[in-house]
């Protein structure tokens, strides 16, 4: 089983992650953290560290590079070569959804304009769930971070980014999901958060209609 957990940064993806792995694990399921490309063996790894992701909205370049040697190639490896261990539920902080996504807001680019019209072509996870939280939630998570990075700051400070990212993500890449849900961080905790995801996951419960409201900006952004 596979669960992508993505959103723009400040979101709290870092936070739910490690949520789910403990509620996986607390039910008996070995859960593990995974970050990057899903293929244990993919050949382009160690040439994609040499591109600067942190750039990677304002540039065409680093986004198709990402995408085509990278995450087109991914989905056609992962099933022969999945990510280890091969027995653990996978939750994955951040994927090819978040490239888009940046390649949209930032660009946009031709490479992610076409990835966001076949997002089918890309490895697809058991549930994806989407975080967002609003600016002012952000901006006080921001003034807490050590060393907060570019894109950090363009989240904040740029709404119309913002809203595009988020907007990509819910009304484009989510499409090739099998489960999809989507949460506003200052509302729910991560435990609470990670407790409907384990369900819907394991189809316990169907996901809370509350959670997969879209906020009318993003319809717009779109």
């Amino acid at each position: 089983m596979r669960i992508l957990v993505d959103g723009l940064d400040l979101s709290g993806k870092t936070s739910l992650v490690g949520a789910l792995v403990e509620e996986f694990s607390g039910r008996g399921h070995r859960a593990v953290r995974h970050r990057g490309l899903l293929a244990e063996h993919h050949p382009a790894r160690r040439l994609l560290k040499k591109l600067p992701l942190v750039r990677q909205p304002d540039s065409a370049f680093v986004t198709s590079a990402y995408l085509l040697a990278g995450y087109v190639l991914d989905a056609a490896l992962v099933e022969h070569d999945p990510p280890r261990p091969a027995d653990a539920v996978i939750v994955q902080d951040g994927y090819v959804d978040r490239t888009v996504a940046f390649g949209m807001a930032g660009g946009p680019y031709l490479g992610a304009a076409l990835a966001l019209r076949w997002p089918r072509i890309f490895a697809t996870f058991d549930v994806a769930v989407y975080l967002h939280a609003p600016v002012e939630v952000r901006r006080e998570r921001l003034a807490t971070r050590e060393k907060p990075d570019a894109m950090d700051i363009r989240g904040v400070e740029d709404p119309a980014f913002a809203a595009t990212f988020t907007a990509m993500l819910v009304r484009g890449m989510g499409r090739r999901h099998h489960n999809l849900l989507v949460f506003d961080t200052s509302r729910h905790t991560p435990h609470e958060m990670a407790t409907q995801v384990v369900q819907a996951a394991l189809g316990a419960t169907p996901p809370s209609p509350q959670d997969t409201v879209v906020p009318a900006e993003w319809g717009r952004a779109a």
